[in-house]
């Protein structure tokens, strides 16, 4: 049975189809889109906090890698969110959103001197990932205090999920201190003795694909050695716990399955003492805040048949949908159809491939679907890629960057648009890809004599 909100996320979505062919905003001169519902993104904030709800004080952060758009960032930061970020870039995006610094969260494993200093002396919240990183901080703090919240990343080792590259709890995971190394639990807890500004435990045991009793399993281990470390030095001085996110999605449906309220269902089965009170916990979810919100929407150029098999030929591929095209088993999307109007496809179903604009034979994001005929100038939509599909654009050919919108459709279909990114020119391309420095190998080689060396590189409008 569908549920309400997964009709409302339907309805919503299609209207905001036609409501974007209407307005223009897809067509021949824009042929490929990113769409955004507002409401939903609102809907699973709302969902995240209520779960949460209890004696624990909890901050509830977004990983920006999943969405560095700064207008959805600062939607989120008005809607009660801190943020977690992994790079200068993602911090510099947080702070133009809005955020405060004490409402941020750093946890790159390869934070720069710089870095650190910066997030030491404003108060950021940082997760040091290892025992170097920590001696380093020991030289900039000098015996001052830290300003802000300092954790240690630790590796529970508890396995992996169905996707080894989202695993981030396995045996030689390149995050954290792994705790069932030898030694490593003492090592940790001698790291707390004498460094009364080192208060927080951090452990994310990973994301799509693994499974609620894993992700519990990790967290489990975390607050274990929380109290251990508590306990040895004879006060509360671990007094946070930063969890991480991990929700998995289910691109299979329109459905929030499993949502918010199951996760932390089983953290009370398996570790209810995270929620007396006694500990601050940090969440940092991402995929699972946004992913159900989008959709990327194609205008389909070309139908072709090779082999017996149709295909249909469309703007979005490889350089949006980078991890569905290369690991397609373990990124599957779904897609819809729909003709010129924006209206949903009607009609007997074919098996098609649909292909994306990318000069590579295997650019294809999805393969053997059974839906209905396809015709030039029809869209395809991809679902579920509100998360990391809008923002980790992949340059291949130098295909620039599209247009994304965020949209508001009420009861009686009719759709509000806002831009979140405008798409990105062509000249925007050339500039990106050296064209100030056009001349610059020709003069370390002394050939700008030979004839039409030097002239103005030219670049689109």
């Amino acid at each position: 049975m569908t549920s309400g909100l997964a009709e409302r996320r339907r309805t919503a979505r299609e209207a905001a189809l036609r409501g974007a062919v209407a307005e223009g905003l897809i067509g021949p001169s824009s042929p490929v889109i990113g769409l955004m519902d507002v409401d939903g993104v609102l809907d699973a904030v709302a969902s995240l906090h209520t779960a949460f709800a209890g004696p624990a004080t909890v901050q509830h952060t977004f990983a920006a890698k999943a969405c560095g758009l700064v207008p959805v960032l600062r939607l989120l930061a008005r809607a009660g969110m801190g943020c977690e970020v992994a790079s200068p870039g993602e911090l510099q995006q947080a702070l133009a959103a809005g955020f405060g610094y004490d409402q941020l969260v750093f946890d790159s494993p390869a934070k720069t001197v710089e870095e650190l200093e910066l997030a030491l002396g404003q108060g950021v919240a940082i997760n040091l990932d290892n025992f170097q990183e920590l001696a380093r901080v020991d030289r900039i703090l000098a015996g001052r205090p830290a300003r802000g919240p300092v954790g240690l990343r630790v590796n529970p080792q508890v396995g992996a999920g169905a996707i080894g590259a989202m695993s981030t709890a396995t045996a030689t995971s390149k995050f954290g201190i792994p705790l069932r190394d030898p030694g490593a639990v003492e090592a940790v807890i001698d790291a707390f003795v004498g460094r009364p500004w080192l208060n927080r435990l951090h452990a994310h045991v990973g994301s799509q694909g693994c499974p609620l009793p894993l992700i519990a399993q990790g967290i489990r281990a975390a607050y274990e050695l929380a109290e251990r470390i508590n306990e040895t030095l004879g006060r509360r001085q671990v007094t946070g716990l930063d969890i991480g996110g991990g929700l998995p999605v289910d691109f299979t449906t329109d459905e929030n399955r499993p949502g918010y309220a199951d996760y932390v269902a089983e953290l009370r089965t398996v570790v209810p003492e995270l929620f007396d009170g006694r500990y601050t916990l940090v969440t940092e979810f991402g995929r699972s805040l946004l992913a159900k919100s989008g959709t990327i929407a194609s205008l389909v150029e070309y139908t072709k048949s090779a082999g017996g098999r149709r295909i249909a030929v469309t703007h979005a591929g490889a350089q949006v949908a980078t991890r569905t095209v290369f690991m397609p088993d373990a990124w599957p999307l779904r897609a819809g159809v729909f003709d010129a109007d924006g209206s949903p496809k009607q009609g007997p179903a074919e098996t098609v491939d649909i292909a994306g604009p990318c000069c590579f034979a295997g650019d294809l994001t999805a393969v053997e679907r059974e839906l209905p005929a396809i015709d030039p100038g029809d869209l395809v939509a991809l679902y579920d890629t509100g998360a990391y599909y809008f923002s980790s654009h992949f340059a291949y050919n130098s295909l620039p960057r599209p247009a994304v919108y965020g949209y508001r459709a009420d009861g009686a279909g009719h759709v509000r648009f806002a831009p979140i990114r405008s798409a990105q020119s062509l000249r925007e391309v050339v500039e990106e890809s050296g064209a100030a420095h056009a001349d610059a190998l020709s003069a370390l080689t002394g050939d700008i004599a030979s004839e039409g060396a030097g002239a103005p590189a030219r670049t689109p409008a």
